[in-house]
């Protein structure tokens, strides 16, 4: 299905270019339609470190063309800058992947084609698109490592008590902060530390079995933690033998 607006040259040249890459593709132009564009939503997913990205910095595209295959697969379509006929085309990245699992991968940086979508059908086939499955696969690779991880690692919140008192350290999130003192635990500036007073035993038990369950439905496990066993009274730990003192040698 192709977009409705007057057609132009670019527009032209996608719709004939998805007839001819091999899959199943369609053809969206998106024209100059001045402040109520979403060009910058969709040029922000350009995959290029390259000269399309460069071109984009360096002019602002008032319009462009998405070819998408049936997988998902996009590839961005603009005009090519300077004089003479032509296209920039650049596979664009996918938006389902955390920003995370990008890192230490190399772009599939795009292609100039002239314009001529025959041509251009088989320079994106056989040079543009197997950079980009090399790079989605080790995207998709880093994002189930990422996952991986996450679920072997779950975050939690460790309480540790100290007397009757019940101590957290001051947490990162926002959200933890929050279910921390609505459910009675007070900032301690000195510690620096999130604290529930023993005042009150039972209202101390609820308040932490309150917390627990909120935090459990934010995915936030709970921990308690007494602090390191001191040593008995009347006992004491080993000491380490002294080192042998010899006399000082005193001259008659």
């Amino acid at each position: 299905m192709h977009d409705s607006a007057p057609d132009t040259a670019l527009g032209s040249f996608a719709a004939v270019l998805a007839g001819e890459l091999p899959g199943a593709w369609t053809s969206t132009y998106h024209p100059n339609r001045g402040s109520t564009t979403d060009h910058d939503s969709l040029t922000d997913r350009v995959w290029d470190m390259n000269d399309v990205a460069d071109a984009l910095a360096r002019r602002t595209v008032d319009h462009y063309a998405v070819l998408t295959r049936d997988d998902g697969t996009r590839l961005f379509i603009a005009d090519r800058p300077g004089p003479g006929e032509g296209y920039l085309i650049a596979a664009m990245a996918p938006a389902d992947a955390p920003a995370e699992a990008f890192r230490g991968v190399r772009e599939p940086d795009g292609i100039a084609v002239a314009a001529d979508p025959f041509s251009a059908a088989e320079d994106i086939h056989y040079d543009l698109l197997p950079l980009y499955d090399k790079a989605l696969a080790q995207v998709r690779t880093n994002a189930v490592r990422i996952a991986a991880s996450s679920a072997a690692e779950p975050e939690h919140v460790v309480m540790t008590w100290s007397g009757g008192t019940l101590v957290v350290e001051r947490p990162d999130r926002e959200d933890i902060t929050g279910v921390l003192t609505e459910h009675g635990f007070a900032l301690d500036t000195e510690r620096d530390a999130f604290v529930l007073s023993g005042d009150d035993s039972a209202r101390q038990a609820a308040s932490v079995r309150a917390a627990g369950h909120r935090l459990s439905e934010l995915g936030v496990g709970v921990v308690l933690r007494h602090p390191p066993a001191r040593p008995a009274l009347g006992t004491a730990a080993a000491m380490p033998p002294s080192p042998p003192i010899t006399a000082p040698h005193r001259s008659h």
